[in-house]
């Protein structure tokens, strides 16, 4: 998509090229990246007028699209009375708010809330939890971390050495990093009978490692950015059952599952687990600002704190920053004012019977929908500039990576809206 800007534009985007590293990307960079002028529900005003329909919702976060006036005007408010103070020694009516909602929401038994900055610091915070809840027990080598494998749980190092160390995106760490335990993937499919190999491989795992190892982590029922794969409930809550029995925490990241995009409110509601720990992100804020938030039990923090040095050893400057706790409340008032499962069960059978056809298409190894959440699996992986250049010339922006291209549009995208998104992303898979 070749774009026509004025030279403001132009020389914004010549600086951003030359000066500015966008994620995953060189610097200089060699793709010109496209300048945005403003946002409006599930639309995306580009910076040569065009418009085009939103089909990530900025990384599974704008769950209510842009600029949703409710969310806006507790924005406004908040910050005319307080943007922000520090956390320390203080509170505020928006922290202790959203604190009320969070564990009113999440399954029953995460009370404690500790306020992070993003998902990869929360899930940065629920690992060195859990390395002082075994310290605090006298037990100090239960100092290991065991996964799956294509899992994701974050950029920072704590959170790479729990990410796919071959398929995932941090292969060139691996000699640098905490060596983790890896257990296989969970079977795919949301649906599958299975004959449960993985429930075995994992309890194998445990039963030799359950004396060194500190935590289980695992993204509950959809496994994001390390492959985008959907797995079956009953291998979660067979997990949360072996976690038991063998003395392993367990830490659900929800920081993209949460706040309904699977359909539940929580993915661990499809299993009717309490994890131990538990990470949040992404669509707290409707997408509106950077926040994320780690809970866990009352017997893990108890725990803690009745140890040396009797604290929880972690306070990001800009926590609970109360705008950002506005925004949050506002977003899940929002969320739970609407019909949002039933919106999100149309958006599934849109989908389905938008993207299921192509998989019938040469190249296409896969297609795949579960709530809000669309994605076809090419047989190539290098085909997704072109797949991208492709949806933009039929008004779409979606961002494929690997050989996924996928799809998770904000939970109130109108219906022709949602069209013009399936419509694009079929054109340009048939268009290969």
């Amino acid at each position: 998509m070749t774009m026509q800007l004025d030279p403001h534009w132009q020389a914004l985007i010549d600086f951003d090229q030359q000066h500015i590293w966008h994620p995953y990307s060189a610097s200089p960079n060699p793709i010109p990246p496209i300048g945005v002028k403003c946002t409006q529900g599930s639309l995306i005003t580009l910076a040569d007028g065009s418009e085009v329909v939103d089909g990530m919702s900025s990384w599974w976060a704008a769950i209510h699209g842009y600029n949703h006036p409710q969310i806006m005007q507790a924005m406004k408010e908040q910050i005319d009375q307080m943007p922000h103070i520090m956390f320390g020694g203080l509170t505020h009516e928006p922290a202790v708010e959203l604190a009320k909602r969070l564990v009113e929401l999440t399954p029953k038994g995460l009370e404690k809330v500790f306020f992070a900055d993003s998902g990869s610091v929360a899930m940065e915070v629920a690992i060195k939890i859990v390395l002082q809840y075994w310290i605090s027990r006298g037990q100090k080598r239960k100092n290991r971390l065991l996964t799956v494998r294509n899992g994701y749980h974050g950029d920072t190092f704590a959170t790479m050495a729990v990410c796919d160390p071959v398929n995932g995106m941090h292969h060139l760490f691996n000699d640098v990093l905490r060596q983790s335990i890896f257990a296989p993937a969970p079977q795919m499919g949301f649906d599958i009978e299975s004959d449960n190999q993985d429930i075995a491989d994992l309890e194998n795992i445990l039963q030799n490692h359950s004396h060194e190892i500190a935590a289980l982590t695992l993204e509950p029922i959809v496994q994001g950015a390390g492959g985008m794969r959907f797995y079956r409930p009953a291998y979660l809550k067979a997990v949360r059952e072996l976690c038991t029995e063998y003395d392993v925490l367990m830490i659900a990241d929800e920081i993209a599952t949460g706040f309904g995009r699977t359909g539940k409110l929580f993915a661990c509601e499809w299993a009717e687990i309490t994890p131990d720990i538990m990470t949040i992100g992404k669509a707290l804020t409707g997408g509106n600002l950077t926040m994320a938030v780690m809970l866990c039990t009352d017997q893990i923090s108890d725990t803690i704190c009745q140890g040396e040095p009797g604290v929880l050893m972690h306070g990001p400057t800009f926590m609970a920053n109360p705008l950002a706790c506005a925004t949050a409340i506002a977003s899940i008032d929002l969320l739970l004012e609407t019909p949002w499962q039933e919106n999100i069960a149309q958006i599934e059978q849109h989908l389905r019977t938008e993207l299921s056809p192509l998989a019938e298409l040469d190249g296409v190894a896969d297609v795949r929908v579960l709530g809000a959440i669309g994605v076809i699996e090419m047989q190539r992986s290098d085909l997704g500039s072109q797949i991208q250049a492709a949806c933009l010339e039929n008004g779409v922006w979606i961002r494929p990576f690997g050989k996924l291209v996928y799809t998770m549009p904000a939970f109130n995208i109108p219906s022709e809206q949602l069209k013009t998104l399936t419509d694009g992303i079929k054109a340009a898979t048939h268009s290969l």
